[in-house]
């Protein structure tokens, strides 16, 4: 079962961090965007050293998550080019498990971390976290009590009330409403769901998901206006009654 997500950290100004994120392999560039945007951080996404180069003047991101390896020129020389705009943004370097210990040496001795490749994305987010705290990001101080509409959960008592009336909810049927209320108005497909409320448990058996949506839209839909949609082919929105 999914755990709580940690505090959203954000800039000083109370604006989502920004995080750039550079790797030659669209894969893995997209699986950790997805990671930090669950954070609640915005990201962007670049694939070769020139675009992560032009992405940071135009984001000017907080952090950035940065592959050694590049097609055209190699993660050094990319760093060079965006500490001559921002000297001080901090890196999270990405590498081979062959890289030299003395290189990685050097590139940490300015505060910077790494990762060696392959990782687990929960390493990522909490070196990132760590990186961007000492660079000054704050801890915000946001409220555990989530609200769509007129439905609100309470991350820490775990009560759900909808219209002034409390609705008991079992462990998963509660893991999944947060997850719809977390991201409200988007559309969740049936794997992302699996993913982060049953972590690949049920072997992508996309049936449950269905059952458990049921569940849910029994005890929070019952004889109101539905907050919770199926999108045909797509997945499912939870969107506040207009």
């Amino acid at each position: 079962m999914a755990g709580p997500a940690a505090p959203a950290l954000t800039r000083p100004d109370g604006s989502p961090v920004r995080v750039l994120v550079v790797d030659d392999e669209v894969n893995i560039a997209e699986l950790i965007s997805m990671a930090l945007r669950y954070e609640g951080w915005q990201v962007a996404a670049a694939h070769t050293g020139s675009k992560a180069v032009a992405a940071a003047k135009e984001l000017k991101p907080d952090a950035v998550v940065l592959d050694m390896m590049l097609p055209d020129f190699d993660g050094m020389e990319v760093l060079r080019r965006m500490r001559a705009v921002d000297a001080d943004v901090p890196v999270l370097f990405l590498t081979a498990r062959d890289a030299v210990e003395d290189r990685i040496a050097g590139l940490t001795a300015g505060g910077d971390d790494y990762v060696t490749k392959p990782f687990s994305l929960e390493e990522v987010v909490a070196r990132l976290r760590a990186l961007m705290r000492r660079s000054g990001a704050q801890q915000a101080q946001a409220s555990s009590v989530l609200s769509v509409g007129d439905l609100t959960l309470d991350e820490d008592s775990h009560e759900v009330v909808r219209g002034g009336q409390e609705i008991s909810l079992t462990a998963t049927e509660f893991e999944l409403l947060r997850f719809l209320m977390r991201n409200p108005r988007r559309v969740l497909s049936k794997a992302q769901i699996l993913d982060r409320v049953w972590n690949y448990d049920f072997g992508g058996q996309a049936n449950v998901v269905e059952l458990y949506i049921s569940y849910l839209r029994k005890k929070v839909d019952a004889g109101r206006e539905p907050m919770i949609h199926t999108m045909r082919g797509a997945g499912y929105v939870l969107k506040p009654v207009p």
